[in-house]
């Protein structure tokens, strides 16, 4: 049996798991750039769940997309995390309707027993904080692709 490849991805919905730090390191590469209103943001503390829908840059379809001459593209998807006990932030103002946050990077800060806290770093200074249990996140796709409106890949000049 063969390992699944980065490229296998490239023309199927995303639908990945993590439970460890190296998975979510998996699942901040294909989210970093993603883009999404405040009022996409979920927290349930019943459920314990955390959720952005959030639409990211398709990562896993730019070799396919500059080999074909085509478009880069985008597509919606949710990012669910697990377990959670505490939600914090900084620098995001929920009351702002209108406000656009930009997902830049996501790590995990261990504590004890595989709990910690899981940092969602945004552009602009912002940061999501997540005390969880254990590290327990999805990410799914759920729409069809669409071309990117800017229809080029992110920058990080």
């Amino acid at each position: 049996m063969e390992d699944a490849k980065f490229e296998d991805g490239g023309e199927h919905p995303l639908y990945l798991g993590a439970e460890s730090s190296e998975d979510l390191q998996v699942l901040a590469s294909l989210t970093q750039d993603a883009v999404f209103p405040v009022t996409e943001m979920t927290y349930r503390a019943s459920e314990r769940r955390f959720a952005i829908l959030l639409n990211r840059f398709r990562w896993e379809d730019v070799g396919a997309a500059k080999a074909r001459g085509r478009d880069f593209e985008r597509v919606q998807s949710v990012l669910d995390f697990g377990d959670v006990l505490k939600v914090s932030s900084q620098g995001v103002d929920r009351s702002d309707s209108d406000m656009i946050l930009s997902l830049l990077s996501i790590d995990f800060e261990a504590g004890e027993d595989g709990a910690g806290r899981v940092i969602l770093t945004l552009a602009g200074d912002g940061a999501i904080a997540l005390d969880v249990e254990c590290i327990n996140v999805t990410l799914r796709d759920v729409t069809r692709p669409y071309i990117a409106p800017s229809r080029k890949a992110p920058s990080h000049d």
